[in-house]
């Protein structure tokens, strides 16, 4: 469970860092999916089942593709390399490693991991409001579900067709 959870917050870190570091705004946005991604693993680790499929579908899946399809229809150019001035680099370094140290210094002091993890039915064994929500949901509101999704992605094809430039 450990090195799942060491592996997720990797996963979410590199993601964070790819985002910062990457020029391509491109390249940037599946960074930040990555991110997501990581962030929704750890919140399923935690038995945060609804908020970490929340987190796939809200922010991975649709806030994500609206991000793509306007950097992709702004048609943003690669920005160009900057140079830094070394006092800026080493201020910048300065204040990373005393982050990082602040945060090690806490993790180590605190009692992170030593609270047991509520389960997810009550206590006489009854599926809780959020397994209910999804019991419904993929069995009697299955066909709105598939509507909607429909819906959402003639939108978007409509979207992307309205937007076109006209050849000439």
């Amino acid at each position: 469970m450990t090195l799942f959870f060491y592996l997720f917050a990797a996963l979410a870190l590199i993601g964070g860092i790819g985002v910062v570091a990457y020029r391509n705004p491109v390249t940037s946005a599946f960074s930040m999916i990555v991110s997501f991604l990581g962030i929704a693993a750890l919140f399923i680790l935690l038995n945060a089942y609804l908020v970490g499929i929340l987190q796939i579908l809200v922010y991975a899946g649709a806030i994500m593709v609206l991000f793509l399809f306007i950097i992709m229809l702004l048609d943003v150019k690669e920005e160009q390399g900057k140079t830094y001035p070394v006092i800026a680099i080493t201020g910048a370094s300065v204040v990373v490693i005393g982050f990082l140290s602040l945060v090690v210094t806490a993790l180590k002091r605190s009692q992170v991991g030593s609270i047991g993890l509520p389960r997810l039915s009550d206590a006489e064994g009854a599926p809780t409001d959020v397994q209910e929500i999804g019991i419904r949901l993929f069995s009697e509101y299955w066909f709105p579900v598939q509507v909607v999704g429909l819906l959402l992605l003639t939108a978007t094809v409509g979207v992307v067709v309205l937007s076109q430039k006209e050849l000439r």
